[in-house]
C-alpha cells in the first residue's frame, strides 16, 4: 500500500501526522502538489511536483493510484475517483469515503456549488480542531496497523 496525499490543501499538522505514520511503519508516502513541497528526510516520503493547471494534481493522483492505496484528500470528487479504482479515501479530518457516502456528498457539493454560483454564500467547512486531528489519527492508524498486519500474514487484503 502506498499513501498519496492531495497536498495543496492539506493542513500541515495532518501531514505531519503522516511523516510519522510513514516513518513508523515504513509505507510509502508521496505528497502531490503543483508547488514545491518540504518533506522531511526519509526514503519513505517523497514530493510530487505537477504543473499549475486545475486539478492536475488530482489527475496525476488518479494516474498512479492503485487498488489497496490510501489516498488523503477533502476533495469529493477525487475520491470519488479514487474509491472507483479500488484505493481507500481519508478526509483530513478523519472521514473515510467509501461506496455507500460518496455520491451522496458528490451531490451535496454540486448542489452547495450551484447555489454558490448564484450567488449564495454557503460559507465553508469549520477550522481544523483537535476533534478532527484525532478522528484522522486514530482512523489512520486503524487502517495502517490493519495492513501491516495483513502484510505480516501475507495477506494482500
Amino acid at each position: 500500500m502506498k499513501i498519496w496525499i492531495d497536498a495543496d490543501a492539506c493542513p500541515v499538522v495532518i501531514k505531519e501526522i503522516l511523516f510519522k505514520a510513514a516513518r513508523r511503519t515504513g509505507f510509502q508516502l508521496t505528497l502531490v502538489a503543483n508547488q514545491a513541497m518540504p518533506t522531511p528526510p526519509d526514503k519513505n516520503i517523497t514530493s510530487l511536483q505537477v504543473p499549475q493547471g486545475f486539478d492536475v494534481a488530482d489527475d496525476e493522483i488518479v494516474k498512479l493510484v492503485e487498488a489497496g492505496d490510501l489516498v488523503v484528500t477533502a476533495d469529493i470528487p477525487l475520491a470519488a475517483e479514487v474509491i472507483e479504482k479500488g484505493a481507500l479515501a481519508l478526509s483530513p479530518r478523519g472521514e473515510l469515503f467509501t461506496e455507500n457516502n460518496i455520491k451522496p456528498r458528490l451531490n451535496m457539493r454540486d448542489f452547495l456549488d450551484t447555489m454558490r454560483s448564484s450567488g449564495v454564500n454557503t460559507g465553508g467547512p469549520p477550522p481544523l480542531n483537535k476533534q478532527d486531528r484525532q478522528a484522522f489519527a486514530n482512523h489512520l492508524d486503524r487502517m495502517l496497523a490493519a495492513r501491516l498486519a495483513n502484510k505480516n500474514t501475507g495477506n494482500t487484503a
